[in-house]
């Protein structure tokens, strides 16, 4: 295996990422953030949960959730805030997809992370699910959705502090072997943060075509990496093909259902009055609901095609299923009015959905999905900027 160069020493490469296969899905919930959490309403409880084997990581920790949840907790949170802590979790040589491209090195996220936390001092990352699989020795993938509060009175680089609080949900899926995440795709749901802060997304995307950060754009390579790290190259449900209930197989035909043209497909599986949570800030229930959501963003996509990248699960018939899908799209920007007048621009979406089954029906789902990228690259492509 490589090493990299730390400059304090030598710490294992764990690049590339394994994928995942069916063995690799717990079967119940004894780790879990249910289980971790005990139905309390203390964030961190004293007990840290059940045990697990985590060989490399520091003994602290008790399993995987137990690791996400406390490393969050130490590096952001104001009573024991440790930014540098960051430098023990995340490998020297990390690779990070984000809302604008990729972002290499653990450096680069404690520098991230100190502009984050000057601007909301009482950030508050609140993990509000955790689903994981694998193990110590493919690597742990974890799918964190995290709510996040806070007051924006400090300086960023979107300007001078407004004074107002924002609560939203980010998802970050990474990937950990030996106490270091080494891959991760994360969702900040930036847009979100801007409409609640008080500046137009718009005009903030306008703005960064000009002075972009770094990342963005991204190229086709960086595009191509980020939809096929951690991808199966056959996915799990024709590899590894189960009678009953497959979350592979699900995830994979609701998804091209409904996002590949065929929505009253996939209202079948949804509950009728099922919950949803999404970028900026988009909330309702009901399929009916979803289907203008979806109705409205293929619109001005008309060519969309979806494809799905990556699906792991944790859960039972018995106890239900959480699942969390990883997926990519690409379409021209030729019509509707979601984004404005169509400017034919080629645009690249990526997006995490988490979703909470029960006998077969979607309850809850929270999805993210790069918007106020997609806003940036639309930009680029209008006619009337300045």
């Amino acid at each position: 295996m490589n090493t990299v160069n730390t400059g304090i020493g030598h710490r294992s490469s764990h690049h590339p990422a394994r994928a995942l296969t069916r063995s690799h899905m717990p079967g119940s919930y004894e780790i879990s953030l249910a289980r971790y959490t005990d139905g309390r309403t203390v964030r961190i409880p004293s007990d840290y949960g059940p045990e697990q084997k985590l060989s490399g990581f520091h003994p602290e920790y008790r399993n995987i959730v137990d690791y996400i949840v406390r490393i969050t907790h130490r590096i952001w949170e104001t009573d024991n805030r440790n930014v540098a802590y960051i430098g023990e979790c995340y490998a020297p040589d990390s690779i990070v997809f984000d809302d604008y491209g990729l972002q290499s090195g653990n450096q680069k996220i404690i520098d991230d992370t100190h502009h984050t936390t000057s601007a909301f001092p009482d950030i508050v990352l609140d993990a509000e699910e955790v689903i994981w699989a694998g193990d110590d020795q493919v690597g742990f993938h974890t799918s964190h959705l995290t709510r996040i509060t806070g007051t924006n009175s400090g300086p960023s680089r979107y300007g001078p502090p407004t004074g107002r609080t924002v609560d939203f949900v980010v998802i970050a899926n990474c990937v950990s072997l030996g106490n270091d995440i080494f891959l991760e795709h994360v969702l900040y749901n930036t847009s979100a943060m801007l409409i609640q802060i008080g500046l137009d997304p718009w005009k903030e995307a306008e703005r960064l075509v000009s002075d972009p950060p770094k990342g963005w754009p991204r190229n086709d390579r960086v595009w191509n990496e980020l939809r096929s790290a951690t991808s199966p190259e056959t996915p799990i449900s024709q590899a590894e093909p189960v009678d009953g209930f497959d979350p592979d197989m699900f995830a994979r035909q609701v998804h091209d259902s409904a996002w590949n043209g065929d929505i009253g497909t996939a209202e079948q599986a949804y509950a009728k009055d099922f919950g949803f949570e999404g970028t900026s800030l988009r909330m309702f229930k009901g399929t009916d609901s979803y289907r203008s959501y979806v109705s409205e963003l293929r619109s001005a996509f008309p060519d969309l095609t979806m494809t799905v990248d990556e699906v792991y699960w944790m859960g039972n018939d018995q106890d239900g299923w959480l699942i969390s899908t990883r997926w990519s799209a690409e379409g021209i920007h030729s019509g509707g009015t979601a984004y404005g007048k169509p400017t034919g621009a080629p645009c690249q979406i990526w997006g995490i959905t988490q979703w909470r089954v029960e006998n077969g029906l979607i309850q809850q789902e929270w999805q993210l999905f790069n918007e106020f990228d997609l806003m940036m690259q639309i930009a680029r492509n209008r006619d009337d900027r300045d």
